[in-house]
Formats: structure tokens, C-alpha cells, sequence
């Protein structure tokens, strides 16, 4: 059966994108993203926590112990946030002390300026703007 002809349900549209992560310390996470990275809470499961980074963007905190996958201590993924202005936004998490913060950089070749931090449990987020 050939799917190259068959069009995605409901004209493609899809209304969310999650990311999960999981974690050992699901309080200290979801602190670190609702307090700090102030990302609203959209679902609360009480062992998972679905917050909110932009209109249709999602990130999926969850308990290893309940969910379908445990943490590991490699982390191939990265979570990457567009922003206006990333130099206020490294300003903001230096004086929040964020984990492994790197200065800001420019990308000629990429075209963004970007740095990057860590979440409490070693996830990486590359913050990014547009070079203008």
C-alpha cells in the first residue's frame, strides 16, 4: 500500500507539540521551569506536568517512576526556544544562576545568535534569536 497519495487527517492540522522529558526529581524540575523560565502550567497529572513555551509549543515534565521511560544520565536532546531578544534572556538566567550557562555566540552560517544552559538534571537549552 502506497501512503504517498494519502493526505494527513484533518488537513494536517495539529493544535499541540510536546516534548517529554523525564526525571529522578520531578518537583525540583518543574520548579526550575514554572519559577524560573516562567512557563505557565497547562496540565497538571500530578506525576507529569505539561507547561506551556509558546502558543502550540509544549514541554511534558515526567516522574520516571511512572512514566514509560527512566532517566539516563547521557542526554541526546536539546530543547531549543526562539526569543526576540537572547541577549536579555542571557542577562535574566545569569542572574538566576542558571547551570552551565555559555555566553552568547553569533552563527554566521546558521544565521541566530544562541546560547546554551542546563535544566536541574542535565537537559540542554539553547536559547536563540534571529541575527539581524
Amino acid at each position: 500500500m502506497s501512503l504517498a497519495n494519502t493526505a494527513r487527517p484533518n488537513d494536517g492540522h495539529v493544535e499541540k507539540a510536546i516534548t517529554f522529558f523525564y526525571y529522578k526529581n520531578l518537583p525540583r524540575a518543574f520548579a526550575f521551569y514554572n519559577e524560573i523560565l516562567g512557563f505557565p502550567l497547562e496540565v497538571d497529572q500530578g506525576w507529569s506536568k505539561v507547561l506551556r513555551i509558546a502558543q502550540s509549543a509544549y514541554v511534558g515534565l515526567v516522574d520516571e517512576t511512572r512514566g514509560m521511560h527512566q532517566t539516563h544520565p547521557i542526554k541526546p536532546v536539546q530543547l531549543c526556544i526562539r526569543v526576540p531578544d537572547v541577549d536579555a534572556w542571557h542577562a535574566y538566567l545569569a542572574a538566576k544562576q542558571a547551570p552551565s550557562l555559555t555566553q552568547p555566540r553569533d552563527s554566521a552560517g546558521l544565521g541566530i545568535r544562541a546560547f546554551v544552559f542546563e535544566d536541574p538534571e542535565g537537559y540542554q537549552i539553547e536559547v536563540q534569536s534571529v541575527l539581524r
